[in-house]
């Protein structure tokens, strides 16, 4: 996963540069989940698998797969994945174009991880908090996990806060154990 990672990096970046310089993030961001998608998919993977399959057929497929959601610029940045044997990183990739484009925006995605529903005032309330803490828009998603007990855990980026009742009994298990 490291490897991948680290031989991703240079391609999501140069294409986060290409989608600046055309004012496009935007478009680039959708095409490039679009891809990821068709790449991912199990049949479209045993054919870019195919050592008998080649380059040209297999950037083609990809290609009318994804039809008109991708301009020029996106459908070379895909031949020259597939040309350099890339194209299986496309996921990594978007991901991390994802985080560049996060990082440009000042935007950043963070979830509320709840034993009970949260009314729409108290997330308001906690994605402004968040806001002004790390200095970046955030979005908040929701989501329901009643193995917490109660409480919630709140991850946004690299920051974890974990204030449910299934994390302080673990502390406390922990420092009990020593």
């Amino acid at each position: 996963m490291a490897q991948e990672t680290t031989v991703a990096r240079p391609y999501a970046e140069a294409a986060f540069d290409l989608a600046r310089e055309a004012d496009a993030l935007a478009a680039w961001a959708d095409g490039l989940a679009i891809a990821a998608t068709v790449v991912a998919d199990e049949r479209v993977d045993a054919v870019l698998g195919n050592p008998r399959v080649d380059d040209e057929r297999k950037a083609g497929l990809i290609l009318e797969v994804c039809g008109d959601a991708l301009d020029l610029q996106q459908r070379n940045f895909l031949r020259l994945l597939v040309n350099r044997d890339r194209i299986t990183l496309l996921p990594e990739i978007r991901q991390q174009f994802d985080l560049l484009r996060a990082d440009h925006e000042k935007t950043l995605r963070a979830e509320l991880i709840t034993a009970q529903p949260v009314d729409d005032a108290v997330r308001d309330r906690l994605a402004r908090a968040l806001s002004e803490r790390l200095e970046r828009d955030v979005s908040l998603e929701i989501r329901l996990d009643e193995s917490l007990i109660g409480g919630a855990v709140v991850r946004a980026g690299d920051l974890v806060i974990d204030g449910s009742v299934r994390g302080r009994l673990a502390r406390l298990t922990g420092a009990l154990s020593r």
